[in-house]
């Protein structure tokens, strides 16, 4: 019987899930052309071929598709087998800004999920000034913010971009009407200090205490809101050039940590570079 490189199956599931190569060597600590020579190594043993490589994107072949939940079934099985004896159940704390997680956060979870089945994670979702005191006091053992540029011990991973949205056939009269988070929130802060400073008459009529509820806000019609766009809710669109509104400025998203075991600093990778996929 034929058996499978486990560690070529880890990298095509990753792969699969980040759609990028460069994201699966970035998880693995090693190189875009080690990952695809795995890969292509995979495929001549399974005489398949399992992704559909072009200069934009990677997709899952047909085989690749139809391979993958079984993949996922090799490793989890795997894992469970050397945690018997080698992998105690490990408790990792982790604190997500409300901005970075969106609606993603299902997803990323399961990402890291498929990438050790046997850890115990535990999410706290909030403000980034609050995730970030809560990673000061020890309350969190690593924390996705975002902007804090200014701090130097935390890891810039991608830049966001920033906007305000709407639904596609808003408008307004004098007074723009905005939905915002409660303070402080930088991105409120950033977009009402931008309407000022554009002498554009503006009225909080909607106060969120998460994105979600923001979002809520929008896709009702009661307002627009300023939001990273990988947040923005489905069937909202940009509508500042329709408004002629203020331009905001771009923030990053950065990961701090102080944990430093292997375990940890693995699944802190998946989820970082499934964010930067996302």
């Amino acid at each position: 019987m034929k058996t499978l490189d486990l560690d070529a199956v880890h990298a095509f599931v990753l792969v699969a899930d980040l759609q990028s190569f460069t994201r699966a060597a970035e998880v693995l600590d090693t190189t875009q052309s080690a990952i695809s020579l795995k890969l292509k190594r995979l495929e001549a043993h399974l005489e398949r071929r399992l992704l559909e490589r072009t200069p934009r994107q990677v997709r899952l072949s047909v085989e690749g598709t139809a391979f993958l939940n079984s993949a996922r079934d090799l490793l989890a099985a795997h894992d469970r087998a050397w945690s018997v004896l080698h992998a105690p159940p490990r408790r990792l704390r982790i604190g997500i800004s409300d901005h970075v997680a969106g609606a993603a956060l299902p997803s990323l979870l399961a990402k890291v999920n498929t990438h050790d089945p046997a850890l115990i994670i535990e999410v706290r979702i909030a403000m980034s000034q609050e995730i970030l005191a809560l990673f000061d006091a020890g309350e969190v053992d690593a924390a996705f913010v975002l902007g804090h540029g200014e701090r130097r011990d935390g890891e810039v991973l991608f830049s966001d971009e920033m906007d305000w949205f709407g639904l596609p056939d808003w408008s307004h009269e004098t007074t723009l009407r905005i939905a915002t988070l409660s303070s402080p929130c930088g991105l409120r802060s950033q977009a009402t200090e931008a309407l000022d400073a554009a002498g554009i008459a503006w009225q909080e009529v909607f106060v969120g205490g998460g994105v979600s509820a923001v979002a809520a806000a929008v896709t009702a019609g009661l307002a627009v809101a300023p939001l990273c766009a990988r947040v923005a809710p489905a069937g909202s669109v940009s509508v500042r050039e329709r408004l002629g509104l203020p331009r905001l400025r771009k923030s990053s998203v950065s990961v701090f940590r102080s944990v430093n075991d292997e375990r940890s600093r693995s699944a802190l990778k998946v989820m970082g570079a499934a964010l930067k996929a996302g």
